[in-house]
């Protein structure tokens, strides 16, 4: 160990002597310039033959050397932070920008609040009246700017009371609002606009049991809790004549938009159940509407009026009048007034209905209704299928209306057009302003038990045209009258209908090549003896 500690040391000055020696051999001549090789490889032997060791970097060159690698970092370093150095070393992703935050720009975000409706002194025991708790939530929520109200499990009865804008009433799973029955507690309203007096009473009309008007972004949603108007009191003394204004709706929404219902049950509405008056973007979904097939009068399920972008889907109705009957308006007034209906579809909706029709179109329609769209829609046990119906006086029109795809079980009329409805607000209509009907058309159209699948009746003011009737096929009961009935109808039977359809409408074959081309569309095979 110590020689090599001593070898270690000894090669720089072995390499110093060997250089003395060569020198000193130099001035001596040619003889001796082999001297300093033969030193090398005597001090090489000496320390183990060891390899040589290069010269050592001068002090200064190493400095340079520093020097240079000091720059050439800076540079890199320079290079990363430009444009090109976005690349960045290790493919490391940039960090993604954050947007300004609330507190940055002087703005104040919190969650909407959410309230239970006994925090307002709310008690769901089915007999205290709650209609300040409901106020007293309302007024928070309309404070805040928006917010939900939760009606947990419970029966809360109240009088009528209004909604806000960016507010969402949800009912809990075994929520029940109930509606106070003395009408005493129920608000008078002035008529609507469209219509000149209550549909019932001239003069003012009850205000709905949830009302809002002027509104945007109202959701009434939940876990199907229900809205009960207990409209049987008002059933009983609309019969008897007891009532001096028109009866108020479950719910109604005025001249507001951004409205979604879903996932509740109304039930037992003392008039039409949900009332959607002058509204755009309406969404109703998963709603499940109830009353009395019998005895319980004008309970239309759904009335969109005077509406625009209006979608009803995935509902169960079964009430004491139309299930869904789309409106704008009353003769003049709704002439006047002038918001159409339009933009409308029902989709997946089963429906029942008695005493009137499962889908309706008027006949309050003076506004107009366009652009309607009814598919995947099951009407059972109901006096009508699907109907439109209007008046001399009513003006407007009603067009471009798409049927498909609709079942009729156990039906009396299945498809009705009737021009002849003579309801009106008062003797000042012009019965010159005459609605004009067409662009309508039925495809798969199926159904059992039907007695009169089709029933259209246009007449020489108002006829009815470009009607379609195209893959249909409907069970009939009775097999001894003519139960495809047309009167003043223009329009078109594409490939096979049963039952065989009327003469007025053109015959063309499924590759809609024409067929038979009629020339009686002004004939009329109108029965009403069954």
């Amino acid at each position: 160990m110590a020689e090599i500690a001593v070898g270690v040391s000894s090669p720089r000055a072995s390499v110093a002597a060997a250089a003395a020696a060569a020198a000193a051999s130099a001035s001596a001549g040619p003889a001796v310039l082999s001297s300093p090789r033969a030193a090398l490889s005597r001090g090489a032997h000496q320390f183990h033959h060891r390899r040589w060791a290069p010269p050592t970097i001068s002090p200064s060159y190493r400095a340079y050397l520093v020097a240079l690698w000091l720059v050439g970092f800076v540079l890199v370093f320079l290079w990363q932070n430009t444009s090109m150095g976005r690349l960045r070393l290790y493919n490391r992703p940039p960090m993604p920008k954050r947007a300004p935050s609330a507190a940055a720009m002087g703005q104040w975000v919190a969650s909407p609040p959410v309230y239970d409706l006994r925090e307002f002194g709310g008690v769901g025991d089915g007999r205290t009246l709650n209609t300040a708790a409901f106020e007293g939530a309302v007024a928070a929520i309309s404070e805040r700017g928006g917010g939900r109200l939760t009606v947990p499990a419970g029966r809360w009865l109240t009088a009528p009371f209004n909604l806000t804008s960016h507010m969402t009433l949800f009912l809990a799973a075994g929520a029940e609002i109930l509606g106070v029955q003395d009408e005493r507690y129920w608000p008078l309203m002035s008529p609507l606009p469209s219509y000149g007096y209550g549909r019932e009473h001239k003069g003012p009309r009850y205000g709905s049991l949830i009302h809002g008007q002027d509104l945007k972004d109202v959701i009434i949603t939940g876990h199907n809790g229900t809205i009960n108007g207990q409209g049987q009191s008002w059933w009983i003394k609309f019969r008897k004549k007891l009532l001096n204004h028109t009866r108020g709706p479950l719910v109604q929404l005025m001249r507001s938009s951004n409205i979604i219902i879903s996932n509740i049950t109304l039930r037992d509405s003392p008039f039409w159940t949900l009332h959607v008056y002058d509204c755009k973007n309406v969404t109703i979904s998963g709603t499940t509407i109830l009353a009395p097939i019998v005895g319980a009068p004008n309970t239309d399920g759904i009335d969109p009026d005077s509406c625009e972008n209006v979608m009803i889907e995935n509902c169960y109705i079964s009430v004491g009048d139309d299930g869904v009957a789309i409106k704008s308006g009353w003769d003049q007034y709704g002439i006047a007034y002038g918001r159409p209906s339009t933009n409308i579809t029902i989709r997946n909706v089963i429906i029942r209905s008695m005493v009137s029709a499962g889908v309706s179109i008027g006949s309050e329609m003076s506004g107009g209704v366009s652009n309607v769209l009814v598919e995947n829609v099951h009407i059972w046990s109901s006096r009508r299928g699907v109907r439109i119906k209007t008046a001399p006086g009513r003006g407007a029109y009603v067009n471009n209306i798409v049927y498909r795809n609709i079942t009729l079980e156990n039906v009396r009329v299945g498809i009705v057009i009737k021009t002849d409805y003579n309801e009106h607000p008062d003797e000042l209509f012009d019965p010159k302003a005459v609605p004009v009907v067409g662009n309508i058309s039925y495809t798969s159209i199926h159904g059992q038990r039907v007695r009169v699948p089709v029933r259209i009746q246009g007449s020489a003011e108002i006829p009815v045209r470009n009607v379609t009737f195209h893959d249909m096929s409907v069970g009939i009961l009775d097999k001894k009258h003519h139960v495809f009935q047309c009167s003043f109808v223009q329009g078109q039977v594409i490939g096979y209908v049963f039952p065989v359809p009327c003469k007025n409408l053109d015959l063309y074959n499924e590759r809609r090549e024409m067929v038979k081309q009629s020339t009686l569309q002004n004939i009329s095979d109108i029965d009403y003896s069954f």
